[in-house]
């Protein structure tokens, strides 16, 4: 049901996709749907929460293994390259997705409400590798670790990367790679 959400999201936009077409297009009675997710808003949250982390597992990003590994990789410009890898992926799953949600933002207040939720856990999530920056000392001198995490959370936005993967069409491996080389240049000494 959430891929074939996704798919009419896509597709037809957020307000022109109806939890008809989405119960239709998933084989799945109308009852159930609102059953499970209760409104399209919650069904577009699912549609994120999967594009996120790339499965319906239960398992918080977190505590998957590249973050773990990321965040235990003892080489600074190591941890960055993981990170932009990382970013790649996730963003390649959730921009589309996320533009639509910055869409209906703008007329549905529990969607901006979700939009700054999402903002607010990307923020926490990207915070713990500039903690764990900070913590072996790696930062650049005078640079304080708050000022870090803006600067991450900035660059390694969804709007950063829509502009230039969707909109200018680098390639996912260029995006990549400069978010590496800027992400390292900006915090490393």
């Amino acid at each position: 049901m959430v891929e074939a959400a996704r798919t009419l999201f896509v597709e037809r936009g957020y307000a022109a996709t109806t939890i008809e077409a989405i119960s239709e297009r998933a084989d799945t009675p109308q009852a159930t749907t609102y059953r499970l997710f209760g409104s399209k808003l919650g069904i577009l949250k699912a549609v994120i929460d999967v594009a996120i982390v790339g499965d319906d597992e239960a398992v918080a990003m977190a505590d998957r293994a590249p973050v773990r590994e990321l965040l235990s990789d003892a080489d600074p410009a190591g941890q960055l390259a993981r990170f932009a890898a990382l970013l790649r992926n996730v963003m390649a799953r959730t921009v589309p997705v996320h533009r639509l949600l910055a869409d209906a933002a703008r007329s549905d207040p529990d969607a901006a409400s979700l939009l700054v939720e999402i903002a607010r856990q990307r923020d926490e999530g990207q915070h713990r590798v500039v903690r764990s920056l900070a913590r072996s000392r790696a930062l650049r001198p005078g640079l304080r670790e708050r000022d870090a995490a803006d600067i991450v959370h900035a660059l390694a936005s969804p709007e950063v990367y829509g502009l230039l993967v969707l909109d200018r069409g680098w390639s996912g491996e260029r995006y990549q790679e400069w978010m590496t080389a800027t992400l390292r240049h900006q915090l490393l000494p």
